[in-house]
């Protein structure tokens, strides 16, 4: 798993030579192989698409405890080019914003002499299913001039929860979208081009919302942000998940306004 799908270069019809991806995963083993089965897809029909298209993903096994290593292993195999991954094992405590970084860092080395400017970086989590056409979806907007790309998220599971809580989260949600935009950000469907990501320093060291402050900082440097309410995957409706400060914690803080 540590060789990477180089193939003869050209460039590209949509001003993007290579594809980078990180994917952080803390204990997720019930989840992770769904998220790189949904990747994988997404993955063959942009190279489909685009023949040359050089690819490398990192998986960042953050302190795992349960069996994710073995999942993501055995999911990696079933990829129509399972060369293109690669797992990096943290021992320290870091923020999720670092993991992503550490990620995408190692990706692009594995890219070789690809010039930064034509490389694309997409971020989303182990929870998350992205749907088939997410990569074809991203570099078109790369081709169109963007500099970053940032997605909506829809939650499985959303029904489960009590009415209340439902009610409060599209409120929330609704009230950022228009016909054609919207002003959410979510690192689990997110994208940006490398010489951007890499003038800004990657994603800031901060506690938790890593992809809030990234995009503050690339609005602070003049780059051109899309928001493209089209741009959707699907993420877990769980009230209780890995990183501090996350959709689960935000979804668990509404019930505590219900239930107060």
């Amino acid at each position: 798993m540590t060789a990477e799908h180089v193939p003869p270069r050209r460039h590209s019809a949509v001003g993007i030579d290579a594809v980078a991806v990180v994917v952080p995963a803390h204990d997720e083993e019930a989840l992770v192989g769904g998220c790189l089965e949904a990747l994988d897809e997404a993955l063959d029909a942009a190279v489909r698409e685009v023949a040359d298209l050089r690819i490398a993903v990192c998986v960042v096994l953050d302190r795992c405890s349960d069996a994710t290593p073995r999942v993501v292993r055995d999911a990696v195999g079933r990829w129509h080019r399972p060369a293109v991954v690669r797992t990096v094992v943290t021992t320290g405590d870091r923020t999720v914003g670092e993991l992503r970084t550490l990620g995408l860092d190692d990706a692009v080395r594995r890219l070789g002499d690809v010039p930064p400017g034509r490389v694309w970086l997409l971020s989303t989590d182990a929870d998350t299913r992205v749907p088939p056409t997410w990569v074809r979806d991203h570099l078109r907007h790369a081709g169109a001039g963007a500099d970053a790309v940032v997605g909506m998220v829809d939650l499985d599971g959303l029904t489960l929860l009590p009415d209340d809580v439902q009610c409060r989260y599209t409120d929330l949600v609704d009230a950022g979208i228009t016909p054609d935009a919207h002003t959410h950000a979510y690192a689990a469907n997110l994208g940006v081009r490398a010489d951007a990501f890499q003038a800004v320093g990657g994603f800031p060291v901060v506690a938790a919302g890593e992809e809030h402050a990234l995009l503050a900082a690339l609005r602070g440097a003049g780059r051109r942000i899309v928001t493209p309410v089209g741009l959707r995957v699907r993420t877990s409706a769980r009230t209780h998940g890995r990183a501090a400060g996350g959709l689960a914690d935000l979804l668990r803080d509404l019930g505590a306004r219900t239930a107060g």
